[in-house]
This record gives C-alpha cells, structure tokens and sequence, in this order.
C-alpha cells in the first residue's frame, strides 16, 4: 500500500477548522467583557452558589423524611433517591430559569441571553441524568449520558457542524475505503439505538412466549434463542447498512472468521450446536430432574453453552451442553412425574414373613408423597445370615422434592410399626466355639489369671 493511500489526516482541513474554532472562542471571550454579559456570568454565579448553600440546608431533611417513607413503592423511592442526589442541580434550573423570566419581563432580552443559553444548558443536562437511570447496566449509562451531553452542549452553543467536520477529518483510508472518526461515532450511535431496540422487542416477545401455555418449555427456550438472534443480527446489519458501510466486503472476513472458529473453538461450536438439538428433541426441559455422573437436581435453565442443573444443596452445576448429548443422563421425569423408589430391609426368621409384608406396606401408605394410587408392593428377595431380606417398592411423584427424605421418612414409619408389632431387626451373631483341651486366659488391670 503506497504511502499517499494511508493518510491518515488531512493537516490543512484540520488546521482551518481549529483556527475556525479559536477565532469562535476568542468572540466569546472578548463578549464576556461587555457589561451585561459580564453581570450575566456574575448572576450565573451567585445562583449556583445559592443552589449550593439551599441544596446542602434541605439534604439532610430530605433524607430524614425519605426514611420515614419505607413503606412506598421501589420506584418512588428510586425517584426520590436521584432527587437527593441531583438536589442541588434542580434547585440551580428553578433559580435560574426564575431569573431569567424575571429578566426577559423588566429588561431587554439581550441582556438575558447568555443566561438563558446556560439555563437551556442546565435544564438538558438536568433532563438526560434522568433520563439514563432507565438504563439498567453502569457503564451503557455512563457512556450514553456523557454522548448526550456532549451532543446537547454542542447543540444549544451551534458547534455541531464544526464539530462534524472536526470528526469527519479524522479518517483512515484502506483502498477505496475512507474510515472516518464521525462514521465510527455514527455507527456506534445507531448501534447502540437498534440494539437496544431490539433488546427491548426481545424481553416483550419472550415474555408473550413464556405465558403461552400451549408451547413447550424446551420450545419456549428455543423460539426465545431464534428470535434473540433473529434480531440482534437484522440490528447489526442494518446499522451497517444505515452508516453506508459495504457488506459485501464483509463477505470474505466473515467467511475466514468462520473458518478460524470452527478450528479455534471446535468445543464452544459444539456445545452451541449441542444446545440447539437439546431444544429441538426435547430430550431435556426446565423443571426436569436428572442425574449426571455424581450430579443429581432440577434444570434451572437451558443456555446456548451449558445447562444449569441445581441441586439440593444449593449448588448449581453448569453442566456442557455437549456432555449431556454424548453422556448417559438419567432424566427422572422425562415422560411422566411418577419416580420409583425401593428400600431393602430385614427381619428376623422368627417373624411371619407374610405379616411383614403387610405391615411394611402399610407403613409406606402412611407417609406422605407416597401414592395411593399406585400401591406400594413389598417382596421377599433371599435369605442371608441373620435374616430375611425384603425389598420394598413404592411411588412419588416429586422427584424435585427430594429422594433422600422420603427414603428416610420410609425407613422411620419401618421402624415405628415394627416397634409397635413386635417384629424385630436383627445384626449379625457369631458363636466362638472353644476346641477340647485348650485354655482361656484375661487380663483384669494387668493381673493375668490363667486356667
């Protein structure tokens, strides 16, 4: 690329335009020392101080009678906290806009221009911090307040054309391509516009989707993440587009990009991918239990790279989309809410193993979250040592509620009727017998008896 196809800056249009503006300065300098224009700066001043010393005097009883105000909505006190907070700005707009119709009644209206220019400037200012406490995220904030009054400024003092043929002069060329400062600001502006848009179209359409009863959860999720980049995109490219940006240019870049992220990040296009057959199967939903390896709780929600899976501890495990294609997952409410459970015990063989069978399932009948519908059975399944082994089966339909604690609430109303029908638990017993002719020996605090 030859040197006079990279320039960056054109010096001599940026020199006419900083001379432009000096002069522009020095004119107004040179007007602040006109009498009333100089009577103006000094009112200016005295009502900033005044806004000051009021502003500090009613703060405090502000904030006093702000907590005596508990009680009302979050979005009154938010109010009243940016109040507090912009306190003094809002009393310095009253004072001065009161100024300066007071002026404009009893004087010439030139003589209450410059105030008036600083009133508009206040009153903007004042409007726009508003304004942006609506958006939710610090730095957006900060950023779209800071442009706002910049443009404002600019506005009200008439520099907005020499400060878009300042930015305009601060370009790049790459070929035929001329990449200015002012097309950059331009495209970020109605970025940030169209995104926001379509944030906002998004959060109103997955609420429709989610109340919708008629669509699945994993359906919801999925037509949810096909509209979000539905319209984050068609954002994108028409902010492009309204900048006079060239897509087709994009073509090729956007095409090794893609090469370079299917080398780069095989496993985050895998797990994206892996998202979307979960979504479409319908394999998984919101609200399902499974059990992963040594993980076991309820889907929280589907991502585009992992699924959150919460447990009943309070952990939530951010489990890979792909892991949960290529894994075993035991899914305990895949088709129905109905889960099994079975419990081993024993009793001794001196008990009636038919009247154990029935007091067991009675006592599983007893418990709560145990269906009645679907009948606890209870079998013999061998003979050990010490015992007859039983396995008893029975029914829930909460998964979500825990298995554990209706094992053990199970396993407390064994014991209960046991205890109270007389039918005994048994551990193991061994018998040492002692061979002819051989000896036992104690010890007793160090002494030794023999024989």
């Amino acid at each position: 690329m030859n040197p006079e196809d990279t320039q960056n800056l054109p010096v001599e249009e940026v020199q006419e335009i900083a001379v432009g503006l000096l002069g522009r300065a020095e004119l107004f300098l040179e007007g602040l020392m006109r009498p009333w224009n100089a009577y103006q700066v000094v009112i200016a001043l005295a009502i900033f101080l005044s806004a000051h010393l009021l502003a500090a005097f009613l703060r405090p009883r502000l904030h006093d009678w702000m907590r005596a105000r508990e009680g009302w909505p979050k979005w009154r006190m938010r109010v009243l906290v940016i109040v507090h907070r912009r306190l003094r700005m809002i009393l310095f707009v009253v004072l001065i806009w009161i100024v300066v119709l007071a002026m404009r009644e009893f004087t010439w209206p030139s003589r209450s221009y410059l105030l008036a220019a600083i009133a508009n400037l206040a009153t903007a200012w004042l409007f726009i911090a508003f304004a942006t406490r609506l958006i939710g995220n610090p730095l957006l904030r900060a950023a779209v307040r800071y442009g706002a009054w910049t443009w404002v400024t600019l506005s009200i003092l008439n520099l907005t054309d020499e400060a878009q043929r300042l930015l305009d002069s601060l370009a790049i060329s790459l070929g035929d391509t001329r990449l200015s400062l002012w097309l950059v600001v331009q495209a970020a502006v109605t970025l940030a516009v169209l995104i926001a848009a379509a944030r906002f179209l998004s959060a109103t359409s997955a609420s429709s989707i989610r109340r919708n009863e008629d669509i699945s959860p994993s359906m919801q999720v999925l037509a949810i993440k096909l509209l979000q980049v539905l319209l984050y995109g068609t954002a994108f490219f028409m902010g492009l587009r309204l900048t006079g940006v060239d897509l087709t240019g994009l073509a090729v870049l956007s095409g090794a990009i893609g090469v370079g992220l299917g080398f780069g990040l095989q496993k985050v296009v895998s797990n994206l991918v892996s998202g979307v057959i979960i979504l479409l199967d319908k394999s998984i939903k919101p609200g399902d239990v499974i059990s992963l390896g040594d993980t076991f709780g309820w889907i929280n929600s589907l991502g585009a790279r992992y699924v959150s899976v919460v447990t009943r501890d309070g952990k939530e495990y951010l489990i890979p989309n792909e892991d949960l294609i290529t894994g075993q997952v035991v899914n305990w409410s895949h088709s129905n809410e109905f889960v099994r459970l079975d419990i081993y015990f024993g009793t001794a063989y001196d008990d009636d193993p038919h009247r154990v069978r029935k007091i067991a399932i009675e006592a599983a009948k007893g418990c709560d979250r145990v269906l009645s519908f679907k009948p606890p059975v209870c079998h013999i399944v061998g003979f050990g040592d010490s015992s007859v082994d039983y396995i008893l089966r029975f029914w829930i339909s909460d998964p979500t509620g825990g298995l554990t604690n209706i094992r053990g609430n199970v396993y407390l109303a064994l014991w209960d009727a046991f205890q109270e029908h007389g039918i005994s638990i048994p551990f193991p017993q061994r018998e040492v017998r002692m061979l002819e002719g051989s000896t036992l020996k104690t010890e007793t605090s160090g002494d030794v008896a023999a024989d």
